[in-house]
């Protein structure tokens, strides 16, 4: 069973100043919405498998908007991330659509995948648009869409988020979905990317860290006024919601954070699962 950490628990946690208190906040069960099939059959192995392989601990998870669209921004330290997030986000009584690489979605997995409301993400391709359209749908339509902006597992040496994708910005300024900027740290334990070992065990520590919204209402205000989405915009945008889940990376490690993001590499490694579009 996950450990959930109250506000002001945790030495230098701040209470939070957005959402509903745990306490007033509807049933889960309510706040979930219909299962599909997809989805059951989804929880049906994620639940089990991330809870042998993960001891997990939340910190703020009540900063989770129990209704309404939400964009988790998250950083991506292993391609078992998202084991361990669609628990957090299940737990917190929402269900998870992830944006995801293509290749993952064949044959009956991926008509599941996609019956879970899961987004297939066609990078490096024309089509890649259609997965951002889609996500905003997602969003508009009320759920709650997880995704990693740096389109890969960190390679900074020390697991520190690397620049980011500018998709990010894209649906968070023009969606009204609250960006939640969310810190994981202990997976790359198990899946280690970079030296490409597995180290299977039961019960492994991964902790996560639910930061306060990301205010945008300066970007969203210049969009509204007819601004375009310039690529500096974008930047500026993506850069912002990436420094907050730095931060928040920071405050779970207990360590400085460094004043740069690393550098992203120019190409994609075979077997990398990613989970953003951009």
């Amino acid at each position: 069973m996950a450990e959930q950490t109250s506000p002001g628990s945790a030495g230098t946690d701040r209470p939070p100043v957005t959402g509903h208190p745990a306490a007033t906040r509807p049933p889960k069960w309510r706040t979930r919405g219909r299962l599909s099939y997809g989805m059951v059959a989804g929880i049906a192995v994620v639940h089990p498998v991330a809870s042998l392989m993960f001891r997990l601990r939340y910190r703020h998870a009540e900063r989770l908007p129990a209704t309404g669209p939400v964009l988790l921004v998250a950083n991506h330290v292993s391609i078992l991330d998202p084991l361990a997030c669609a628990r957090l986000v299940f737990d917190a009584g929402r269900l998870p659509h992830f944006l995801a690489k293509e290749s993952v979605f064949k044959g009956y997995a991926g008509t599941l995948l996609r019956s879970a409301g899961q987004i297939p993400v066609a990078r490096f391709s024309d089509a890649a648009h259609e997965a951002l359209d889609a996500a905003q749908a997602d969003l508009r339509a009320g759920n709650l869409v997880v995704i990693y902006p740096e389109g890969s597992v960190t390679r900074d040496p020390e697991w520190w988020p690397m620049q980011a994708r500018t998709g990010v910005a894209r649906l968070a300024l023009t969606t009204d979905a609250v960006v939640v900027p969310v810190a994981q740290w202990g997976p790359q334990r198990v899946h280690d990317y970079h030296t490409k070992k597995l180290r299977l065990r039961l019960r492994a520590p991964a902790e996560y860290r639910v930061g306060e919204p990301v205010d945008l209402t300066d970007q969203r205000a210049r969009v509204r006024d007819g601004h375009p989405l310039t690529a500096a915009l974008l930047r500026e945008t993506t850069d912002l919601i990436m420094t907050r889940v730095r931060d928040e990376l920071a405050e779970l490690r207990g360590e400085p954070a460094p004043p740069t993001f690393h550098a992203r590499p120019r190409r994609e490694l075979p077997g990398d699962l990613s989970g953003s579009a951009a």
